[in-house]
């Protein structure tokens, strides 16, 4: 029996993507179709030497990488898969090293060669329910070559000879958008190279960065509301931080737009925890460049705050403090009511890694500056929460930190702290006392009922005599006579089940209740001592 069946046999309900398994490599999906091409061994570059002879065998050799191979099968096209290594990596060099050689008739070639080998359909993931944070990537078969044709791509794109004049006729929008294609890839040394070679471009030409940021744009979009699958989200994040650094200000309202739209919305996607570092960063970048859209983004985030899931929530909490560490004082009045609203919730989390994360915000001291700066607004919102967890949390470390709390608290305000302590305990005396006159009132209630219950029973009884008498003896007024006091029985015991209910609303209009004064015209009509259920009771009776 297979290791897989016993365990299906203990739980069929185990996550697959528990049972650790081994890397795996997957095609490149771009296999040579056509007929077999045996490569030559070529004359290594000279980069001492810019003649037209060397800038001919320059040609040569790119068009001789073009060749693809087939790397599912290792021990095939050996001699052919080792003269394009060798092949890329004197290319490599001899951009590297070699002054004047990238001519304006190289430009296309380099990039047919570029294209060539990275365009490709990326295959569908080998494990359906593959998981980033628990499964290992699936690896890229032909990366000993795809790697050395992205590091001839940076040598290209980073020479001193490079002229974006000449490159943008070769590198246009079609380009770039096969290029963000492949970040999709599960191989992370491949999201690795593209991640530096996009930015290269970003920085070089000037005409592609409005294009690149709205196809970044509508990747992100996609993923948000549509498949909630891409891979390359954190490494995309990564460039548009460097890109949010530089923005001119005051910021344009397409990048605003961008923060809400977009970046916001990205926090409310499953696997946040894959990119939530990058998308942290972004955020506090646009609150260096503009304060004022610090509202907007704590509102955002509290919109989209975790309900069921307690890592998402240390992770909301982890990046407000980010945000607190770079807000002006004036921007924290504006959203520090809602903020501590979620925040007291927060410590109240029956989970102590949850309510831990939000106990330590007391342990920055720009944190605390700006509570101490207005704790006549916080505290009278975080009391309550922190006295009752110091006495009911069943984790000793969650309760020596509210005692902490509490103490820095008193501090604070000691005046203050003493009104919310009385006043704190005086709300809990009175909870309590409603609830006891709750309970002693269902009490009375259970109790009418067992007596209306027992006064009906003894009822039947006589009626049942009655009605046998009358049937032996033939006489028609006992019959009547027996109905009479049947009905009258009831309509006794309705009148004083009736007067019991309305003693009963008057006894919890008493208490204290707050739903007495939206009881309306029947409430009025039980304290009058009318029952209509009574009533309709006693008329079926009488019929």
């Amino acid at each position: 029996m297979s290791s897989g069946t016993f365990v299906d046999r203990i739980d069929p309900f185990a996550k697959r993507s528990l049972k650790k398994k081994s890397k795996k490599s997957q095609g490149s999906s771009r296999y040579r179709n056509s007929q077999d091409v045996e490569l030559q061994q070529l004359p290594a570059l000279k980069a001492d030497c810019s003649s037209l002879e060397q800038e001919e065998l320059f040609i040569r050799k790119l068009r001789q990488c073009c060749v693809s191979f087939d790397f599912m099968d290792p021990v095939t096209d050996l001699k052919g898969k080792e003269i394009k290594r060798a092949a890329l990596n004197d290319l490599s060099t001899y951009i590297t090293h070699g002054r004047g050689v990238l001519t304006e008739a190289v430009y296309p070639e380099i990039i047919r060669m570029i294209s060539c080998n990275l365009f490709r359909t990326l295959p569908p993931s080998e494990n359906p329910d593959f998981d980033p944070e628990e499964d290992d990537p699936t690896l890229e078969a032909s990366w000993p070559h795809l790697q050395l044709v992205y590091e001839v791509f940076l040598r290209f794109l980073e020479s001193q000879d490079f002229q974006a004049t000449i490159g943008k006729r070769v590198i246009d929008q079609k380009f770039v958008l096969q290029l963000l294609e492949l970040f999709d890839s599960e191989d992370p040394r491949e999201r690795d190279f593209l991640k530096t070679v996009l930015h290269r471009i970003y920085g070089k030409f000037l005409g592609l960065r409005a294009f690149i940021r709205k196809q970044i744009n509508n990747i992100f979009l996609r993923f948000i509301y549509e498949t909630e699958h891409f891979n390359g989200v954190g490494e995309l994040l990564e460039i548009l931080g460097s890109i949010i650094n530089g923005f001119a200000l005051p910021l344009k309202a397409e990048h605003k737009q961008f923060l809400v739209k977009v970046l916001l919305p990205l926090h409310k996607v499953k696997c946040l925890s894959l990119y939530h570092a990058q998308l942290a960063y972004c955020i506090v970048q646009f609150l260096e460049k503009d304060p004022f859209l610090t509202e907007p983004v704590v509102r955002g985030l509290l919109k989209f705050w975790p309900k069921t899931c307690s890592q998402k929530e240390v992770m909301f909490l982890g990046e407000i403090e980010e945000i607190l560490d770079v807000i002006d004082p004036p921007q924290f009045v504006k959203i520090q009511e809602p903020l501590f609203r979620q925040i007291a919730k927060c410590v109240s989390s029956p989970h102590f890694q949850v309510a831990e994360r939000a106990l330590y915000l007391w342990n920055n001291e720009y944190a605390m500056s700006l509570i101490e700066e207005n704790n006549a607004v916080i505290m009278p919102i975080m009391f309550p929460a922190l006295y009752r967890i110091s006495k009911e949390h069943w984790n000793q470390t969650i309760v020596a930190l509210v005692y902490n709390v509490l103490k820095t608290f008193m501090e604070m305000n000691s005046k203050l702290f003493d009104e919310l302590t009385s006043s704190y305990k005086s709300e809990r005396q009175k909870e309590k006392k409603r609830e006891r006159d709750r309970e002693e009132l269902w009490k009375k209630l259970h109790e009418l009922e067992l007596n209306r219950t027992k006064s009906l029973q003894a009822a039947n009884p006589t009626t049942n005599a009655s009605g046998a008498s009358t049937t032996a003896g033939g006489g028609g007024g006992s019959n009547a006579n027996s109905q009479q006091q049947q009905n009258t029985n009831s309509q006794q015991s309705n009148s004083s089940s009736a007067a019991a209910a309305a003693a009963a609303a008057n006894a919890l209009g008493a208490s204290g209740d707050n739903k007495s004064a939206s009881s309306g015209g029947s409430g009025s009509a039980q304290a009058a001592g009318v029952n209509p259920f009574a009533k309709i009771k006693a008329e079926k009776v009488e019929n």
